[in-house]
Order: structure tokens, then sequence, then C-alpha cells
């Protein structure tokens, strides 16, 4: 069962990781690894809310998913979306970045460089409208409750997390991008860049939150109608016309899908800025990462439970505001790309850790004859 559902997953990791050591050696290996891991990590809990709403699909729909689905998320998002980012901020076409990036690296570097702040601008900006609409929404689990239960009562104030992210923007144009770095080590004044590229990664996020909260209204309009048309058609004795319905249903599932893998790509690949501006490496590691996503979204569809590490999704949106902030801070100062990637890894190391422990003692206190299903501290 593990090797038919992961095996691709494997084949993948061996080849990108072997292109990676010939391409750059053992630091490229290194930096395709934990690129691949907080790929895994940020895309977890997508892979969860996926195979939630996959086992609503009949065979059909599922297999569309993860076959046309994945190619959209892997060479789509993940691919062709880095080299978009580099070619529009370095103002180049995407052949021109890329044909540089393989064959100019010197030339490319001074680009992405020159580029960066508004890159990090833009990927800080939508990074951080993930982290604050997670931390201020009131959750029945909470992994760090000291923290989370303040938060989520702040969290009723209505646009709180655009306003922070506003005020946190003017902080960044006013400081770190009044001295950005350009290619030679000289320092320049990005301040109007940054402003203009932090509003455009807000409205970005905004646009993909409206497009998911739209194709999530409909797909409960459908099951609404779906489950209205079953009670009709066992008052009255008649057949409905269930495949159809089914199919329309599923159609809004699979749009809905897309743009929950659109925005959750969203974060993936513009985090993996913060670990390197080299393309190759970025889509060797985000591929790898998205690979794993498929077969662990396929693993928990047949399996037909939900996985139990409750605070991995804390963990996963945790290393989501850090990667934020390195983003903004890495307009004015360089940060060890091994340092970025470790930050992700170790808070996602301690949210799994936790719900380890918490499911140790949720066994242990039913091992007792408690039967209490109450939360447990996580003792982080």
């Amino acid at each position: 069962m593990l090797l038919k559902t992961f095996g691709w997953s494997f084949a993948v990791t061996a080849l990108g990781l072997v292109a990676a050591v010939f391409y750059g050696g053992w630091t490229a290996f290194g930096i395709v690894a934990i690129l691949s891991v907080l790929e895994i990590s940020l895309s977890f809990d997508n892979a969860v809310v996926n195979a939630g709403i996959l086992k609503k699909m009949n065979a059909f729909w599922q297999k569309i998913f993860l076959t046309v689905g994945v190619l959209i998320a892997v060479f789509g998002m993940r691919l062709v979306f880095p080299v978009v980012i580099v070619a529009i901020s370095a103002r180049l076409s995407p052949w021109d970045a890329v044909d540089l990036a393989l064959t100019n690296k010197d030339r490319y570097q001074e680009l992405v460089t020159d580029a960066h702040p508004a890159i990090a601008a833009f990927g800080g900006m939508f990074l951080l409208m993930i982290f604050l609409d997670f931390i201020f929404e009131d959750r029945d689990i909470k992994w760090l409750g000291w923290l989370e239960r303040p938060l989520a009562k702040l969290g009723k104030v209505d646009m709180l997390s655009v306003c922070i992210s506003l005020i946190v923007l003017l902080i960044a144009s006013m400081t770190f991008a009044a001295h950005a770095h350009q290619h030679g080590g000289a320092h320049v004044d990005k301040a109007q860049t940054v402003l203009i590229s932090g509003i455009a990664g807000l409205i970005t996020y905004m646009i993909v939150g409206g497009l998911s909260g739209y194709f999530e209204d409909k797909l409960e309009e459908e099951e609404e109608r779906e489950h209205e048309e079953e009670e009709e058609a066992q008052r009255t004795g008649k057949k409905r016309s269930a495949v159809a319905l089914a199919g329309k249903a599923a159609f809004f599932m699979f749009l809905y899908l897309e743009v929950l893998d659109a925005s959750f790509s969203f974060d993936g690949v513009i985090g993996a800025f913060a670990i390197t501006n080299d393309i190759v490496l970025m889509a060797l590691g985000l591929g790898i990462g998205a690979m794993y996503v498929r077969s662990l979204t396929v693993y928990l569809v047949r399996q037909g439970t939900l996985d139990d590490y409750v605070y991995l999704e804390h963990g996963a949106h945790y290393a989501i505001g850090a990667l934020a902030v390195i983003l903004l801070v890495t307009i004015q100062y360089e940060i060890n790309e091994i340092i970025t990637g470790l930050v992700g890894v170790v808070l996602i190391g301690l949210s799994f850790w936790s719900s380890v422990r918490r499911n140790r003692a949720l066994a242990a206190a039913e091992g007792a004859g408690t039967g209490e299903k109450s939360e447990v501290s996580s003792g982080v």
C-alpha cells in the first residue's frame, strides 16, 4: 500500500536530489531537500482538506483531480509561477528569465537581486495575510493556547489582519526599503517599489480568498440542492437524475480544489524565494514536495481517515508567519538560506512532537477509563 501510493514520489525524490548534486553540489542537495520538506509541511493541511472533499466525489472526478489537477499544481504553479514572478519583477519575458538562469547566472543573479525587494514585499504580504487570518480565527484545537486564545478574541475586530499587514508594509517601506541592496553592494531607496509590490501581494491574497469562498459557497449550494432532491424523491417515489447532479456538484468541487491548490502553492513558491533565488533548485524542490502532497492526498482518501496530528496545521502556519517576516527583513539584510529553511522545519517538528504527546495523553486517559475527550495541552 505504501509503495503503491508513494512509489512515484520516491522515484521523483531520487531523481531530483541526484540532479541537484550534479547541478550545484551538496549545497544544492541541501537546499532542494529543505525546499521539499518545506513544501510538504506547508501543503500538509491542503492535502487533508483535499482528502476530505475528494472522498465525496465519484471515481471519475477523483481521477480527474489526481491527474489533470496535479499537472496544473506541479507544472503550472510550482514550476512556471516562480519563473513568472522573476520575469515580471525583472521586466523580462519568461523565456529570457529561464535562459539567463541557465546560461548567464551572474547576470540573472544581478537582476534577481535588484528585483528582490519587490518579490519580498509581494510574498511577505501574501504570507503574512495567510498567517494572520489563521491565528485570528477562533479554533476548537489550539496549539499554543496562551497565545492563540487572546489573538482569537482580537480576531473579532473586522479587517484587523488587513490593517496590521498595511502597517507592517508601511514600516518595511520606511525602514528596510530605504536601504535595500542592489547588485554590487550598493544601497538604493526602494520604498515606492516595496509599497506597490506589497499592495499587489495583499490584493492577490484577497482575490484568491474571494474565489475560494465563491466556489465553496457554490459547493454548499449544490450539496443542499442534492439533499433536497433526495428528500423529494423519497416522498414522491420518483428516481432523480443522480449522475447529472453528481457531475455538476463534482465540477464545482474540482474548481474549488484547484483554487485551494493555487492558494497553497502561492505560499510554497513565495516562501521558496526566502531560501533561494535559483529557479532550477526551486523547481526541483517544489516539484518533489508537490508529488508527496499528491501521494498523501491519495493515501488519505484510500484509508478513509484524516491524520491525527492535529497541531501540524498550526506549525505550518507559524512557519508561514516566520517566512513572511524573513522575506521582509531580507529586503535590506541577507539571511542564510539554510537558516531560513530550518526555521520552518523546526516549527513543523515541534508541532508534530506536540501532536504525538497529545495523542498519547488522550490514549492514556481513555485507558484509565476516564473517557476524557477534551483538548489536552500541547505542553509547548
